[in-house]
């Protein structure tokens, strides 16, 4: 599950960061602000108004060297309302008045077992695995998904138990009340349709998609490698104004899904989509920019890209990966001189370890691209943009690599 998004941002700024988010109407003011020890702190931010967010424009406002960057916290942020009584949470006190009726006492495990972080897409709530597991909730039967349903103020109800191990990253997700599993998610003006138990949706990667939006792709052809239900796919063709996008994906339910989406945002005419392993596309010599949006690591499909890139022009890679700061080798990254040249988004601490990451990729991708080519190129960093944290000192990270034949210098 994504948990509670924050505005992360530098305790000297947070004052100014907050008046900010609270004129645009995107800070949540049923949270308390949370301080951490780095000295930075988290600003929580509505769920449904992450979309909302313009990160370049609040780091422009406060200042360029400010730290400003979107996070997801698994850890519930403190409420502002300290007083929980029966009438403080909905569903708290539906379960409560419901376990009671069975005989049992209300307990602080199972008020720590209530769902506090979830997934809303319309009237469908999606529940992770990590909380009703305690034994007294069977008692209730079918009648404690009726009850969180109408806690929750839903619809229908689902539960995500794990990612399986089919190749695709498809959810494991059981339907617990409701007929039917499609749903309708509104990101930047863009429509994402899917079925939530056979499609994931990330709302963590909106800053990404964001960004891609805001790109002047019109005279490009772009290649979405790995383009799942469209979620930078549809931003290129929506926003980023590209003329045309090679959507590759091998999932069948992410490609059902895609075709809906690229139909009800009406950009089905500049869009082909490839079924199927993109190892095996039959395409060469068509790229001006590619997309590798594959976490952890998009590594196997860098040959791909090479091989598609324009050969006569070359373009513009965007590398997804976790990167990991390891935390043995602090000490050698504070000796490495930043190199002020290059534009890396995020927190300080963790740069270093982006750039060497990013230097080893830019090096492989040359020498990639002088083997399929027979030629030689020159990649250069472009940018280095933080998306989320992913867990403890791992890091989600683009890099927007250019890449360009020597012969055409």
């Amino acid at each position: 599950m994504e948990g509670q998004p924050c505005l992360r941002v530098s305790l000297h700024h947070v004052q100014h960061f907050r008046k900010s988010l609270q004129a645009q109407g995107v800070l949540d003011q049923s949270a308390c602000l949370l301080k951490e020890p780095t000295g930075t702190v988290l600003l929580p931010i509505v769920h449904a108004s992450v979309s909302q967010l313009d990160l370049q424009c609040l780091r422009t406002t406060v200042g360029s060297g400010s730290i400003c960057e979107l996070v997801w916290t698994q850890s519930p942020l403190p409420s502002k309302n300290k007083t929980r009584g029966r009438d403080g949470n909905k569903l708290e006190r539906i379960l409560q008045e419901l376990l009671e009726s069975c005989g049992e006492r209300w307990t602080d495990d199972i008020r720590g077992d209530i769902p506090k972080n979830l997934q809303r897409h319309g009237d469908l709530v999606l529940l992770g695995d990590n909380c009703l597991t305690l034994p007294v909730w069977k008692k209730l039967d079918q009648n404690l998904w009726s009850a969180v349903t109408q806690g929750l103020g839903a619809k229908r109800l689902a539960r995500m138990s794990r990612i399986s191990s089919d190749g695709f990253r498809s959810p494991v997700v059981t339907m617990l009340v409701g007929d039917h599993s499609w749903v309708k998610h509104v990101d930047n003006g863009i429509s994402y349709e899917f079925d939530v138990t056979k499609c994931m949706f990330s709302a963590g990667n909106i800053t990404e998609k964001l960004r891609v939006a805001s790109f002047d792709c019109r005279g490009e052809t772009v290649v979405d490698l790995y383009a799942g239900i469209g979620y930078f796919t549809l931003p290129y063709l929506v926003h980023a104004g590209a003329s045309h996008v090679h959507a590759c994906e091998w999932n069948p339910d992410a490609v059902d899904a895609l075709r809906k989406n690229l139909l009800t945002n009406g950009v089905q005419d500049r869009c082909t989509i490839h079924r199927g392993d993109n190892r095996q596309v039959q395409l060469c010599d068509v790229a001006d920019r590619i997309n590798l949006g594959l976490i952890p690591s998009s590594e196997d499909g860098w040959p791909v890209a090479c091989r598609l890139l324009k050969r006569r022009t070359g373009g513009i890679l965007h590398i997804h990966q976790n990167v990991t700061s390891p935390l043995a080798s602090a000490a050698a990254f504070q000796s490495i001189k930043p190199d002020t040249s290059r534009s890396v988004s995020g927190k300080k601490a963790d740069r270093a370890a982006w750039t060497l990451w990013a230097d080893d990729a830019a090096n492989h991708i040359a020498s990639l691209l002088q083997e399929i080519t027979a030629a030689p190129w020159r990649t250069s960093i472009l940018h280095i943009e933080h998306v989320k944290s992913y867990a403890p000192r791992v890091h989600h990270v683009v890099l927007d690599l250019e890449c360009r034949p020597v012969n055409t210098l």
